[in-house]
């Protein structure tokens, strides 16, 4: 495979990567459901304070069609949904970490500016 064959692959790997998780809210989710499990729809909207619930709706969705989250329907009055993290989603709790790492700097360096 020449150089150019693996440059290629990695440019398409990562805009797979980017095409997965963008959006405003799809790594606060994610972030959300590392840090407490299996929570509500309810509860997801109010973590991510400033999300509509048709956006919220709709990241959800997304996150579920990519299978990084699992949506259960519980049987209760009313009907309520909750939604857990799958062990694929788990994968990506490292490029959460890495994240808020950088986004901890970056904020430090513009506050000193």
């Amino acid at each position: 495979m020449s150089n150019k064959n693996i440059d290629k692959e990695t440019i398409l790997a990562l805009k797979d990567g980017i095409e997965l998780l963008s959006g405003k809210w799809k790594f606060c989710i994610l972030h959300n459901l590392q840090q407490h499990g299996t929570m509500r729809f309810k509860d997801l909207q109010e973590m991510a304070q400033g999300i509509s619930p048709k956006v919220l709706s709709k990241e959800l969705q997304e996150l579920e069609d990519n299978l990084l989250i699992s949506r259960t329907v519980n049987d209760t009055k009313p009907v309520t949904v909750s939604y857990t993290l799958t062990a694929y989603a788990k994968e990506t709790e490292e490029v959460a970490n890495v994240l808020i790492k950088f986004g901890l700097k970056h904020r430090n360096k513009i506050k000193a500016k």
